[in-house]
């Protein structure tokens, strides 16, 4: 088993990271602070390949492992964990057109998706189906053969009112899983509408809105994949989503561990720096052992997702519950040794808090992976 990155690994990290020095962490704050939607940095982000991670190469994809892509969202999750976490949702519904879709389809979407002149989100969940992600109730129904009439709403759809195809999950048949497919929605179909801007904690440098369908009129041709098969597809996409989510908490919470050693060092009180007292040290290094533990979980989980391993979902559900809770614990741990400096905006460390909040519920709440994992256990 190898530990380390590989030489091309590594430059990835440090591509990544210099993109993210550059041109991520001077603006992050003011994303914030003023719900801006980055699209142009998102452009220049896709000229280095991180618009297709793992979308192949003959539609513009970059054609890298699930690790490679693990490495990259960490590195960009140091500078902004919200804007890390969009990329990441838009290159899980790309994988989903390049794995599933008809040769037609991605030769048709992908090139423009990769560039991110088209910018994609993911639409499962609905008021009434979160967790029981099954039992949505989104209909498509056909109108001759040409075409799906598309009814319903998605809840929580991160680029909602932004982005310009929505991978939408949507009942075709019975009752149940084996009753979803899957379409490549266009902003622009008429029926096609989007609810408020919703409110949030964090993640203000991307929009969240409700996708509302009203008789939506949707080609036929883009199906992705077979009728019946949508929540396979969209199982096998957070798959991945949720190893992508992880990283991003692991970024973040590396981000706020530095900051921490860094005030450690630099803050004195009783007439020594912080980083003398053993109490704090303590919690430094459980913070540090906790975050690499995660880090050597997501990594073997991503090395699983990309071998189409038999346990990859069971390890992609561990590691995204270790990841995200671990992330969460390390950089509310790393605001609390900053004291009532931790607390105030100037330190940054607040936004990271309600950033990665949202990473314990989304792409699956650590409850349903608990479930996920004990299933898959059990089962033998």
């Amino acid at each position: 088993m190898e530990f380390e990155l590989s030489e091309e690994q590594r430059a990835f990290k440090d591509v990544a990271a210099a993109f993210a020095a550059e041109h991520i962490a001077p603006h992050a704050a003011e994303w914030d602070e003023h719900n801006i939607f980055p699209r142009d940095v998102l452009v220049k982000a896709a000229e280095l390949g991180f618009g297709g991670l793992y979308v192949r190469e003959d539609v513009g994809g970059s054609g890298l492992t699930r690790l490679d892509a693990a490495i990259i969202f960490e590195e960009l999750a140091k500078a902004c964990p919200s804007t890390a976490a969009f990329l990441s949702i838009h290159n899980m519904a790309a994988w989903m057109i390049d794995h599933f879709g008809a040769e037609d389809l991605r030769q048709r979407l992908l090139p423009k998706l990769t560039t991110m002149e088209t910018i994609a989100s993911y639409c499962l969940t609905e008021p009434s189906a979160g967790s029981d992600a099954a039992s949505l109730r989104t209909k498509a129904v056909k109108a001759g053969n040409a075409t799906y009439l598309v009814t319903g709403g998605k809840a929580f759809i991160s680029g909602g009112g932004a982005s310009d195809l929505y991978v939408t999950m949507v009942r075709t048949g019975s009752e149940g899983a084996s009753g979803i497919s899957c379409l490549a929605i266009d902003k622009e179909t008429p029926g096609l509408s989007f609810g408020a801007q919703e409110k949030k904690l964090g993640w203000h440098s991307q929009p969240t809105s409700a996708v509302l369908f009203d008789a939506a009129a949707v080609p036929a041709e883009n199906l992705i994949g077979n009728e019946g098969q949508g929540f396979a597809i969209a199982m096998a996409g957070l798959d991945g989503g949720r190893l992508n989510i992880g990283a991003c908490s692991l970024g973040a919470a590396q981000a706020c561990l530095d900051k921490a050693i860094t005030y450690l060092n630099d803050r004195k009180q009783f007439g020594k720096p912080l980083a003398e007292f053993q109490a704090l040290q303590f919690r430094i290094a459980d913070m540090a052992t906790e975050l690499e533990a995660a880090r050597l979980l997501l990594h073997k989980a991503a090395v699983k997702v990309t071998d189409k391993a038999p346990d990859a979902t069971l390890y992609a559900a561990m590691a995204k519950r270790k990841a995200t809770d671990v992330g969460f614990t390390v950089v509310n741990e790393a605001l609390q040794l900053h004291g009532g400096y931790g607390y105030l905006r100037d330190f940054g460390i607040e936004r990271y808090l309600r950033d990665v909040r949202v990473h314990q519920i989304l792409e699956g709440t650590n409850e349903i992976m608990r479930l996920v994992i004990s299933r898959k256990l059990l089962k033998g």
